[in-house]
């Protein structure tokens, strides 16, 4: 009855064996309750070679549960930690600790413990980017300070000068001053990063030095918002663990290649952390290191939003739900030498439309170029829905004056 009709074997001598086993085990009288009584007096009479006829040999089913139950390989996860150790062998030594005086305060001498002298002060992070000393960290980091005390991984307290910050993108450029050649990383391509692709943040958070988390990068293209208003675009956003005095550090990819600079947290969150993309900051070194500050082209106007009625979507052939409009030309700007007026409604810049005052930031080109300015001149400035007049002015984008 245990078998199925594939597995029956035919009737031979066993079966007899078998049979006389039960009738010599039944004459011996009935079995006690112990269970090891009953498994030592019926293996003795029968024998193995009596049991098997009752134990047919089936095929044997691995349970999925014991499947799951089966330990990782460890191929994965030696590849992964190695990838990390090396990324942080390579970029550690070049990620520095920052310590900026509070103002009247003095910067901590060179070999003097990290803080002295700088009570009520900032902290954060940098990486070195050349081995004669320039460091990259975030411009909230070093703030108004000329100078700061900069700790090596190996120990060293150099004195760091700094270069320029750009408080639009939050970058700052330091030089330290050293006699000799000092660790450096390599800025990567930012661009090339792909969504879930493993990263590196390397910090001191919180005061505990060299702290290495790692994660993925979760998005790209963020905007945050700056403290001067603008816009940082093209912003890496990663599920890095984070935390005040990671700032300015670096975020690195498995190549061991800088591709962003670590810059906010949103506070109260978890696993939501943001970088200043690579490709911003080789811009930014570059014009720190050429001019000291970051030109950036500007119009002169003071502009604001109005939500666009479809009637003027329709007569002007523009898509988007709001429009610019200028509310203040500053006079012998290069908007208005080009003859824009306040009340124009502002539509495209070279043929890309403008749907904020952000956009205007954003596609203006670098101070010297030829722009296109597509504009409506309404009859009533009062009203920007209402009727007017489309033209295209051509100027020459002049760099922002400095400090403003």
């Amino acid at each position: 009855p245990h078998c199925s009709a594939g597995l029956r074997r035919p009737l031979d001598s066993t079966r007899p064996r078998a049979t006389e086993g039960y009738k010599a085990l039944a004459k011996r009288g009935p079995l006690s309750n112990s269970n090891s009584d009953m498994r030592s007096r019926f293996g003795a009479t029968l024998g193995r070679s009596a049991l098997w006829p009752l134990r047919p040999s089936l095929p044997a089913v691995r349970s999925p549960l014991r499947a799951l139950r089966r330990p990782l390989s460890t191929a994965a996860l030696d590849a992964y930690s190695n990838t990390v150790v090396s990324t942080v062998e390579t970029v550690g030594p070049a990620t520095v600790a920052i310590q900026v005086a509070a103002p009247g305060a003095t910067v901590a001498p060179p070999g003097a413990p990290p803080g002295e002298g700088a009570p009520g002060g900032s902290q954060g992070s940098g990486v070195i980017i050349t081995p004669d000393g320039y460091l990259l960290s975030n411009a909230h980091v070093v703030g108004d300070a000329s100078e700061m005390s900069v700790t090596l991984t190996d120990g060293r307290v150099l004195r760091g000068t700094t270069v320029g910050r750009d408080v639009a993108t939050d970058l700052a450029l330091v030089r330290l001053q050293t006699p000799g050649s000092v660790p450096f990383a390599t800025l990567g391509d930012s661009e090339a990063l792909r969504v879930g692709q493993l990263v590196v943040a390397i910090g001191n958070p919180l005061g505990f030095a060299s702290t290495v988390s790692a994660g993925v990068v979760s998005a790209k293209g963020r905007s945050l918002r700056a403290k001067d208003g603008r816009l940082i675009e093209d912003i890496v956003q990663t599920d890095v663990a984070l935390n005040p005095g990671n700032s300015g550090g670096p975020l690195v990819d498995s190549a061991s290649r800088v591709v962003g600079i670590n810059t906010a947290i949103i506070q109260g969150a978890q696993n939501l952390s943001f970088s200043v993309p690579s490709a911003t900051a080789q811009w930014v070194v570059s014009e720190l290191l050429a001019h000291g500050h970051v030109r950036r082209s500007f119009l002169g106007l003071g502009c604001q939003l109005f939500p666009v009625s479809r009637l003027f979507q329709r007569a002007h052939l523009f898509d988007p739900p709001t429009a610019v409009q200028a509310v203040n030309v500053v006079p012998a700007g290069p908007a208005a030498r080009a003859g824009v007026r306040q009340g124009d409604v502002l539509l495209a810049i070279d043929g890309n439309p403008l749907r904020s005052v952000d956009e205007i930031h954003r596609l203006l080109p670098t101070p010297g170029k030829r722009i296109r300015l597509r504009l409506v001149r309404p009859s009533d400035a009062r009203n920007p829905n209402g009727e007017g007049r489309i033209s295209t002015v051509e100027l020459t984008t002049e760099a922002r004056p400095h400090g403003t």
